[in-house]
């Protein structure tokens, strides 16, 4: 929204001229004479205050054709874990099998307050419970080894095999002794410059990379686990590991093609689809028309279509280079704002 109240425009402006960190996400301030846009703790040199406007999210400055500043990087910075997140993240990684106590929290300098509010803002659940999703994906990965579940249970941290069964159902679904067989999709979230992503991974390959804020999230979820009789918990596993590093990559300019292993569950007609799309070049654009020409199905443009839009895994499989017959942006789940981002993203780097 953009923001046109005297009162709110003189106070985020004397935020961003105090570099308040507590206004970061709060506003986006966009700068005329630049044509970027910041968030309020940005070091570059300060503007007017007639020469900007403020926007309630960067989704509406990029729609404005402002474009994100490369000192404060806000789409990026805005959504980063606050230092005292990153530190409990750290502590709980470097200790998996142990429960991290509001007091160990504190003896660290970090607000157990603070960190609960953000997990459940940005992960809908608290620390305590993210931490007892990785400890039972831990505890899953020794199981399907084939060690045994009271051993597995104690090395954990549990105190007995009852809160070990009650905990591990809970999030898997069934108890240890009959899950080992099934499969888990993990998530994990990664930061780009376009914003926050979630980014689901099988044993298989990447099977979702969506950006936290796209229409239907919540369904392509439960759709998702129908598909691959899954359970979604939070972890990581090598898959998610290298989508991460090569989709930093390619906001970086320097990865213009992924090999990263892809888990595409859908019909026969949708994955001839995602292939057509992996098929368009980087830098390039395609029409649902060329598409359905493309694997010899020239009337169904709009399968076509549907099948596009039924695409779960962003960027990799980049049904952002699809446009209208007459040259203009169709719909994308991630928004037309961004669809035109990458678009000019690629533009600009394909000869680099």
């Amino acid at each position: 929204m953009l923001i046109t109240q005297k009162k709110k425009i003189e106070d985020y402006y004397q935020a961003l001229l105090d570099r308040n960190s507590n206004y970061v996400g709060i506003f986006y301030v966009c700068v005329k004479t630049t044509s970027v846009f910041c968030i309020a703790t940005c070091r570059a040199r300060k503007p007017k205050l007639e020469n900007v406007v403020f926007y309630t999210s960067f989704k509406e400055a990029l729609s404005a054709g402002y474009r994100p500043c490369k000192v404060c990087k806000p789409t990026e910075n805005a959504n980063e874990a606050p230092e005292q997140v990153v530190k409990a993240v750290q502590l709980f990684k470097k200790n998996p099998k142990e429960k991290i106590s509001d007091f160990q929290l504190r003896e660290n300098e970090i607000s157990p307050e603070l960190v609960r509010r953000w997990f459940k803002k940005n992960y809908g659940m608290t620390y305590q419970a993210f931490q007892r999703m990785y400890r039972i994906n831990s505890a899953y990965q020794e199981l399907r080894s084939g060690k045994k579940t009271t051993e597995t249970a104690f090395d954990s941290g549990y105190e007995s095999l009852s809160g070990f069964g009650y905990t591990y159902k809970k999030f898997i679904g069934e108890s240890p002794k009959n899950s080992a067989r099934n499969n888990l999709i993990m998530i994990s979230r990664l930061t780009t410059p376009l914003g926050p992503m979630f980014v689901c991974a099988t044993d298989e390959g990447i099977c979702l990379l969506e950006f936290v804020d796209r229409r239907m999230l919540e369904t392509e979820f439960k759709q998702l686990q129908k598909l691959l009789d899954a359970k979604i918990i939070a972890g990581e596993n090598q898959y998610t590991i290298q989508a991460q590093k090569e989709i930093t990559e390619y906001f970086n300019g320097h990865r213009k093609h992924f090999d990263v292993k892809l888990c595409t569950p859908g019909t026969d007609f949708q994955n001839r689809v995602w292939s057509s799309l992996k098929d368009v070049p980087y830098g390039e654009t395609t029409t649902y028309q060329q598409q359905a020409e493309k694997i010899n199905k020239p009337k169904a443009v709009r399968a076509v279509a549907s099948a596009n839009g039924f695409n779960r895994i962003a960027i990799i499989i980049p049904c952002h280079r699809v446009i209208g017959k007459n040259g203009k942006l169709i719909g994308y789940g991630g928004g037309i704002e961004r669809k035109q981002w990458l678009i000019d993203h690629e533009t600009q780097n394909l000869g680099s």
